[in-house]
């Protein structure tokens, strides 16, 4: 009678193991999918945005962004989902930022719908001198976001947007700079 009740007892045990391995690897998987942890990804992302706005029409050129001398001001949406080392604890340990980018012109007259935006992963060096390496567009685009974005990211760095609100303040922005 014994048996039974063992071997009842280990089946318990087994399963209630593997419940807890998947919830675990679910978790995890949530956090991961999460990106930077906040205390890292908030000032990364104002920083990189800060460079992007900040850069004149030549350098966004160099940046394979085609917004002409007379765009107007330039407003970006910054989502940081890697850094390297990737082991960095803090802002001042970060050498290279990986981020999904949105950045609008405010043109002549153009509202946020109809205005002149680029988008997609890119690479910001926060160190002396800074640079930043955007994947230029057109065929073979994937193998240049390979090039640009280290293999752990690949997947983050062709996902979309995982904040809406991070594109809503750049329209926000868009509108009163126009």
């Amino acid at each position: 009678m014994r048996r039974p009740r063992a071997r009842r007892g280990r089946v318990i045990a087994v399963t209630a193991v593997v419940v807890a391995s998947v919830a675990g690897a679910a978790v995890a998987a949530s956090v991961w999918r999460q990106g930077l942890p906040s205390e890292l990804a908030e000032p990364l992302a104002a920083r990189v945005t800060e460079i992007l706005e900040k850069s004149s029409p030549a350098e966004h050129h160099e940046h394979g962004h085609e917004f002409g001398e007379d765009a107007g001001k330039v407003v970006c949406a910054v989502e940081p989902f890697g850094v390297a080392p990737e082991n960095a604890s803090s802002v001042s340990e970060v050498r290279w930022v990986y981020a999904r980018h949105m950045c609008a012109i405010t043109g002549a007259g153009a509202d946020w719908a109809m205005s002149v935006r680029v988008s997609g992963p890119l690479a910001v060096r926060l160190k002396d001198p800074v640079e930043v390496r955007v994947p230029e567009p057109g065929a073979g685009y994937p193998d240049r976001v390979r090039l640009v974005i280290p293999p752990r990211y690949h997947e983050e760095a062709f996902a979309e947007f995982a904040d809406d609100e991070v594109i809503e303040a750049a329209r926000r922005r868009f509108t009163e700079a126009r």
